[in-house]
């Protein structure tokens, strides 16, 4: 698996106002279902997110779901076993992660679950301090810079 997309990245490929979105859009049509993926936790979080929005900016609930939907025709969708979780839980104690990290530290269990090579946020803070030293963490490319 080459490519793994955070929330944040799938967020801002949906606002086309979003200082990220040309990166995050070209990230997510970029390579075939096989080779991307995202967390099934990232579902959740897109959905509340796009209809939770404050203005303008909120979605209804049927368009979150037409959006939701591209995500899932385009990423593989990476779900947690029980087991899985409670690895993810001991790995995350014993480095000590607290609060909110837990959900980086979640996403990056999903990412390291299906081997991907990088995992792409918006977000770099939490997601390199909690993720395995054999996942790269870093931002979209520009795609002019991609390669």
């Amino acid at each position: 698996m080459k490519a793994f997309l955070d929330t944040s990245v799938l967020i801002a490929s949906f606002y086309d106002d979003h200082e990220g979105h040309r990166q995050s859009a070209e990230l997510l049509v970029r390579f075939p279902k096989s080779e991307a993926a995202c967390s099934a936790h990232s579902l959740l979080e897109v959905y509340s997110s796009l209809t939770g929005m404050p203005g303008n900016r909120r979605v209804s609930p049927d368009e979150a779901m037409l959006f939701l939907a591209d995500i899932r025709e385009r990423l593989t969708i990476v779900a947690l076993t029980e087991n899985d979780y409670e690895e993810l839980l001991e790995s995350s104690a014993t480095v000590r992660v607290t609060g909110g990290a837990i959900y980086d530290s979640q996403i990056a269990h999903c990412a390291q679950k299906v081997k991907a090579d990088t995992l792409y946020t918006w977000d770099l803070g939490d997601f390199q301090r909690v993720a395995p030293k054999s996942l790269r963490v870093a931002r979209p490319p520009n795609p002019e810079q991609a390669g």
